[in-house]
């Protein structure tokens, strides 16, 4: 069964700028994810180049290229299309796992299902 997570308020993503993170469990292990805007619609990614299952931003919640158009793995400079997660270039090994998200009444949702649950506290 999916449920929708409270992730932040819509305004909190820009197009092409910072992230934002929250801990997901994922097959359940704990990990990073983030939230980014592209292109007017949000999306959202493990923290996980898939070259190397390493985290890849080298500065807090910075996920983009110096462009705005890519986001770019700091230690391996594999690039992933924003839209879809999908390789763009470099040393990727297949596309970033996406989270699924919802915008409603102004507020970002993470939808939970089998393999992805929130962090309990």
């Amino acid at each position: 069964m999916t449920s929708l997570i409270p992730l932040c308020n819509s305004g909190d993503l820009t197009d092409g700028s910072d992230a934002v993170p929250f801990g997901v469990v994922y097959h359940g292990r704990p990990c990073r994810a983030f939230a980014i805007r592209f292109q007017g619609q949000v999306h959202a990614y493990l923290n996980r180049c898939m070259h190397v299952p390493m985290e890849m931003d080298m500065l807090p919640n910075r996920f983009f290229d110096h462009s705005g158009q890519w986001l770019i793995c700091a230690t391996h400079g594999a690039t992933y299309r924003p839209e879809t997660g999908a390789c763009a270039g470099g040393p990727c090994r297949g596309g970033l796992i996406a989270i699924d998200l919802t915008e409603l009444d102004g507020r970002v949702h993470w939808h939970t299902d089998g393999n992805l649950q929130p962090i309990e506290f």
